[in-house]
């Protein structure tokens, strides 16, 4: 933990979807660490109680309520940032939204896409930028962005979602691989399931184990302080490799397989 203090102290870290979930708790871990924290999300009344209860706690904290869906929004919160923050060490990009819709029910249902990209894709990929002029600048830069460990492995019904998680891991990829030289890096973490607001929202996943906010949040920390690659699970690893090695096999192995969680998860939810 001295270790961890140590690399934060000092440190201002930029996170979005911070009023609640992982977000909220990784916040309240990074400020017990040192780090000053910018919390970012739309909902100001929950995010003034994040910042309370990191103020108790000893710990520094900036909410700044912002629609990451809205273009201007977050050209001002960024503005803002830059002006009152003259370093700032890291952008965690948390913020993000999830629909649960077949493909086949979406056929008159772009919409969905293009909000889920709005914030998942497009409000993130505008605050990296505004940032990455000062990351250049001071010479270092972490970026995190929250994925999903369904990116590993072909999962069914959450097309919109992973489609944009999978294009915000490409765009960071190719940051790290244009300006690591100018010491700007990365780390994707690929959660599985959590328990959050989002998650839960689905009755059947309510019956469903999942790994808590408060654990989640510690793979964020993770991503801060060691500045990995990638933050996975095993199982995650695995998924990945059996795509790359064994792309058909493994997709048409896996559909039964949901099917029939799904079923036993919707028979538990009832129960």
């Amino acid at each position: 933990v001295r270790s961890s203090v140590m690399k934060l102290s000092g440190q201002t870290i930029v996170l979005t979807g911070s009023s609640s979930g992982i977000g909220a708790e990784a916040a309240r871990k990074l400020a017990r660490l040192g780090a000053t924290v910018c919390l970012l999300a739309r909902r100001e009344d929950q995010l003034e109680a994040v910042r309370a209860s990191i103020i108790a706690s000893g710990g520094v904290a900036h909410p700044c309520a912002v629609n990451l869906a809205a273009p201007e929004a977050v050209d001002a919160v960024a503005a803002t940032l830059l002006v009152d923050h003259p370093r700032i060490d890291a952008l965690v990009n948390n913020a993000g939204r999830s629909i649960r819709r077949s493909i086949s029910e979406s056929v008159d249902r772009a919409h969905d896409y293009e909000r889920t990209m709005a914030i998942n894709y497009f409000g993130a990929v505008r605050l990296t930028l505004t940032l990455v002029p000062r990351f250049i600048e001071q010479g270092h830069g972490h970026v995190v962005i929250s994925a999903s460990m369904s990116t590993q492995v072909p999962i069914p019904l959450f097309s919109a979602y992973l489609a944009s998680k999978s294009a915000l891991e490409s765009f960071t990829r190719s940051l790290t691989a244009e300006l690591g030289h100018h010491g700007v890096t990365s780390t994707v973490v690929y959660f599985p399931m959590v328990r959050t607001e989002m998650s839960t929202a689905t009755q059947i996943y309510q019956a469903m184990p999942m790994l808590s906010a408060e654990k989640a949040a510690n793979w964020l920390v993770k991503a801060i302080v060691d500045k990995p690659t990638r933050v996975t699970s095993l199982a995650g690893t695995m998924g990945e490799l059996g795509m790359a090695a064994l792309p058909g096999i493994v997709t048409k192995a896996s559909q039964p397989l949901f099917r029939r969680m799904d079923k036993s998860l919707a028979k538990r939810a009832k129960d």
